[in-house]
């Protein structure tokens, strides 16, 4: 059996809130997100873009050259009790692309982006949380999030707080 190589492709950040560009990248994570979430998996369409949107790092991959957009990913920062955390979120690659591990490089991408700003902030660990759907909990785990407390609902679907502790080089 032979494997298709993975395509040609890029993953860029989304430009920050006022800079040139920003608004038309990030609805192409939108859309990407719409695609998979609401008419390929049937979460509601309101629940889609949030309140995190607005301040949140967004990750777009796309082939090259032709710059189709086909994944993303999106982090946030918060704390909790005082202890800052960055949240993993709206990971989301077209179902044509999946075959190419595409979700494996920007889960990567984003913990990259993760270490430079809890280092570039003099922190001394970072904590990356997310929101697994059940059936790709073993996804997360392959990047070392364990299970924490007990399954929920979100949005009409059982998931999982999934904890990862990124290690910080000085």
């Amino acid at each position: 059996m032979t494997l298709s190589p993975a395509p040609d492709h890029e993953i860029i950040l989304v430009p920050f809130v006022g800079q040139s560009g920003r608004e038309q990248l990030r609805q192409e994570c939108y859309n990407i997100r719409i695609n998979v979430f609401h008419h390929e998996q049937g979460f509601p369409l309101d629940a889609e873009i949030d309140e995190l949107d607005e301040a949140a790092e967004h990750f777009l991959l796309r082939l090259l050259p032709s710059l189709q957009p086909i994944g993303t990913i999106r982090a946030s920062r918060a704390s909790s009790g005082g202890a800052p955390y960055y949240k993993l979120s709206r990971l989301a690659v077209l179902k044509h692309f999946r075959e190419h591990h595409f979700g494996r490089e920007l889960v990567l991408a984003l913990h990259k982006w993760v270490v430079a700003d809890a280092q570039s902030r003099g922190e001394h660990s970072a904590t990356v949380i997310c929101h697994s759907q059940i059936p790709v909990k073993a996804f997360y785990a392959k990047f070392g999030y364990t299970p924490e407390g007990n399954e929920f609902c979100e949005d009409g679907a059982p998931h999982q707080k999934m904890v990862a502790h990124l290690p910080l080089s000085p």
